[in-house]
């Protein structure tokens, strides 16, 4: 499942903003790829140097690199799910490979699957038998424990703690600080506050907070 970068592996960073910082910095401290360059939609920067690399353009302007080049691998550096989702599948079309991103003071276990452009932050533990899905964050100094499944295009934002067994379904937030307890089944595109501590499962579309989490008033 995993899909590491080989030995300076060329690829491209989908993104040019904060979250795109991060992910320039962890491609560079595991010294497996070597960047290329930067795409980003903006127009304004497009042309310009961010964190020392080139900003290609837009995807219409990686279409005509790609007329007269070779596919690289790509990872997607932006923090919205669903946009995150919608350019990484794009990029697949266009024959580009997916690769994730692992920082080198995470802590990863013993049979832990980590999908493609998935990306993992500094200071992470995430224990054996876990599954991580495609195009996942896994943001700085989170744990995941033993036996647990993140599915695809999901966010577990910094400082959340995930017990044994927990399951998370694609498209959710785990907002910054979040804590779930064994077991515990959240259903994709969920949404939880930050602070919150989840003591029982959470419906797919469902918003909840606090501590512990409930449903937000006027959530379905």
């Amino acid at each position: 499942m995993t899909t590491k970068p080989t030995t300076k592996q060329r690829i491209l960073v989908y993104g040019a903003s904060g979250h795109a910082k991060v992910v320039i910095d962890i491609v560079e401290r595991a010294g497996v790829a070597k960047i290329a360059f930067l795409v980003d939609d903006d127009p304004q920067i497009k042309g310009a140097r961010f964190f020392d690399y080139r900003v290609l353009g837009g995807m219409n302007d990686l279409e005509a690199w790609l007329a007269r080049n070779r596919a690289i691998g790509a990872i997607v550096a932006i923090g919205d799910n669903a946009a995150r989702m919608r350019i990484a599948a794009g990029l697949k079309r266009k024959g580009l490979t997916l690769t994730c991103a692992v920082h080198p003071a995470a802590c990863i276990g013993r049979d832990v699957a980590i999908g493609a452009g998935t990306v993992i932050m500094g200071g992470c533990a995430v224990n054996s038998d876990t599954i991580i899905g495609d195009n996942t964050i896994v943001n700085t100094g989170s744990t995941i424990d033993h036996d647990c499944t993140i599915g695809d295009g999901v966010h577990v934002a910094p400082g959340c703690h995930l017990c044994g067994d927990v399951t998370v379904g694609a498209g959710s937030i785990l907002g910054a600080g979040t804590t779930v307890i064994p077991g515990v089944r959240i259903g994709a595109n969920t949404v939880i506050g930050a602070g919150s501590t989840v003591l029982n499962d959470v419906a797919d579309g469902a918003r909840v907070a606090g501590s512990p989490a409930r449903r937000l008033e006027g959530a379905r």
